[in-house]
């Protein structure tokens, strides 16, 4: 199974030779890379330059915003299955893309665990998430998966579409729920730490962005699931974010969004 990996990037040279080394680093042979860069006036493309390039698909131009980027993305990439490596995150071992193609030789998406790390260095973890599998009512009670971990074959891909531009925060979250909430997708969930993530999300730098990623989730819910005006999610998905201070791991209904490259 070939694996594609989407990576967007914009002046990233501070982190992205861990990400592209965690990339080269896998033991799965048949992948390759796919970094759409928005224009950057640093280091980064000479780094993403200084790799093979047989495995590596590059564009560098202006774009809209992560969102825009990832949807070029998804009209590049050639393999069987695609996910996304954000460009200060890495693969958590070599074996990642090893085991996302082991499932999905049997489900259509796969996901996992996830660890939130203070930076790719030191790899000391400030939390947790732990993957669940969908429970009976899904995104309705809060549950998601990780999105650096959510791969899934290219069908599941080409139903879904696009990322939705109108979204600033949570088009990976609405993305994410349109795969696995409305075309009957078998799922698999894999208990393995798939992938190390630098803190400080897009979703979390600031209240308000925080507030507005979760009426954006609810935006979509609303659209996708019928959901009300206030929905048992809007308030379930934030809470167990307090899971963590108590010692808690995440079980796959919190949320860290896309950081790091715009």
């Amino acid at each position: 199974m070939r694996i594609s990996v989407l990576t967007v990037c914009w002046n990233s040279a501070a982190t992205i030779r861990h990400t592209v080394d965690s990339f080269f680093a896998q033991d799965h042979q048949d992948k390759e890379l796919v970094v759409v860069d928005g224009g950057s006036s640093d280091e980064t493309l000479t780094i993403v330059r200084s790799y093979p390039q047989d495995q590596i698909q590059l564009v560098s131009e202006p774009d809209r915003g992560t969102y825009d980027a990832l949807n070029k993305g998804l009209r590049l990439y050639t393999g069987d299955a695609v996910g996304v490596l954000n460009s200060d995150d890495c693969f958590h071992d070599h074996t990642v893309l090893t085991r996302i193609s082991a499932e999905l030789e049997q489900a259509d998406m796969v996901h996992g665990d996830l660890d939130f790390v203070q930076n790719h260095f030191n790899k000391r973890v400030i939390r947790r998430w732990r993957a669940a599998p969908r429970p009976a009512k899904g995104f309705r009670t809060g549950w998601m998966p990780a999105h650096p971990t959510f791969y899934v074959r290219r069908k599941v891909a080409e139903t879904v579409g696009t990322f939705d531009l109108s979204l600033k925060v949570a088009s990976d979250y609405d993305w994410m729920l349109r795969a696995v909430e409305l075309h009957g997708f078998g799922s698999a969930t894999t208990n393995h730490v798939l992938v190390d993530m630098m803190v400080g999300g897009a979703s979390t730098r600031s209240l308000g962005s925080y507030i507005g990623h979760n009426f954006e989730a609810l935006r979509s819910r609303r659209q996708w699931l019928r959901s009300g005006p206030i929905d048992y999610a809007l308030v379930a998905k934030p809470m167990c974010k307090l899971g963590p201070f108590f010692g808690i791991n995440s079980a796959g209904t919190a949320k860290q969004s896309w950081h790091g490259v715009r």
